[in-house]
């Protein structure tokens, strides 16, 4: 790639999501093949657009997925998965961002846009089918499925999670040469792979990763007498649980500050047995990558809840119902049966041997 390239990495809203991540990733990626880093962005179209109003918007967003969560789940999959008003989402998105996509496009002069959110996608694909936008679109999709906000027609490359949304992309008209199934981008310090070991009558180290809303859970981990499962708990940005686990003391639970790194985080996974999580497509990615089982505690309604059916059918997750304790017998059960976990670990490699070559770095 020329090193005269301008390039925009296209997430949305400022919240720490696997929009971001991905972001991050490829552009370490860029970074790590002597990109020149002055010639790279992450730009949010929401905050560009609409400035200091996006933390409202985020507030306003986290709060709905929180408390109606079955309303937001109900509207998620009328307007981006089983919709027929695509015209009246297109007048949305064009009234409120089409003219500051736009602005932004005369101003920054891309050459490249890596889109990781569906919005700024459809924004640069409506505008390159008028003519308005003449840069590379890459659309780097962060779940398991394409939902049907992302722009298509005229997006010159799909980086795809999976050999399945490449099929649908193809039943959608692309060409099978635009599509490469890389897998979620993740950061490169994942990509080491380590050798998982059966544990038998010995304490089972569980990571747990619940993301920015994911805790809903700790009350039943707090509440577990067992001595089987021991429960590394990422505390994220969440000093107040950190301090409160810090002072409580668990027997069963050490609390683990905010990771910024991602070779840390490499290490934590090296040390635990399997990660107890929601299904967000950036996590399982780092998981199947380093070879973790994955067990599933908590869906949000939306995307994740259609990741867990796509990585169910993939055979990738393990669903536990975390509000009753028999949450421990499927867990012990799974790393007691030397069958079970072939059977797991034969799907996660079926996965991984389908991520084509080559490497993202080498198709950049």
């Amino acid at each position: 790639m020329s090193a005269n390239k301008r390039i925009l990495f296209l997430p949305f809203m400022r919240l720490a999501s696997g929009h971001h991540q991905v972001a991050k990733s490829l552009f370490v990626i860029l970074k790590d093949l002597g990109y020149p880093i002055h010639q790279c962005e992450k730009v949010d179209i929401l905050s560009y657009s609409y400035g200091r109003f996006e933390s409202v918007i985020s507030r306003i967003y986290l709060a709905w997925i929180r408390y109606l969560p079955h309303t937001y789940h109900w509207l998620y999959v009328r307007s981006s998965v089983h919709t027929n008003q695509k015209e009246k989402q297109n007048m949305f998105y064009g009234i409120f961002f089409l003219p500051f996509f736009k602005k932004m496009l005369r101003d920054k002069k891309p050459n490249i846009l890596f889109c990781t959110h569906a919005l700024p996608s459809n924004l640069a694909n409506r505008l390159k089918e008028k003519g308005h936008c003449d840069a590379i679109i890459v659309n780097a999709y962060t779940d398991f499925f394409v939902n049907r906000v992302w722009g298509l027609s005229k997006v010159d490359y799909h980086f795809v999670p999976s050999q399945l949304v490449k099929e649908d992309l193809i039943s959608k008209g692309i060409s099978k040469e635009k599509i490469y199934v890389t897998g979620i981008p993740v950061h490169p310090a994942f990509k080491q792979k380590q050798h998982s070991v059966i544990r038998r009558n010995s304490q089972i180290k569980m990571l747990v990763a619940g993301g920015h809303l994911g805790m809903n859970m700790m009350d039943q981990l707090l509440d577990y007498n067992g001595d089987k499962l021991h429960f590394y708990v990422l505390c994220g940005k969440n000093k107040s649980l950190y301090h409160q686990l810090k002072e409580e003391n668990y027997s069963h639970i050490t609390p683990i500050s905010y990771v910024s790194s991602p070779q840390k985080m490499s290490l934590l996974y090296d040390q635990v047995d399997a990660v107890l999580t929601k299904p967000g497509g950036v996590t399982v990615s780092e998981c199947l990558h380093k070879r973790k089982p994955i067990f599933v505690h908590h869906v949000l309604p939306g995307q994740e809840k259609i990741n867990e059916q796509q990585l169910l059918k993939l055979g990738l997750i393990i669903v536990l119902n975390i509000e009753n304790h028999y949450f421990e017998k499927k867990i012990m059960r799974f790393f007691n049966d030397e069958l079970v976990q072939k059977i797991y670990f034969s799907h996660v490699e079926n996965y991984l041997s389908g991520l084509e070559e080559p490497p993202i770095s080498l198709i950049i």
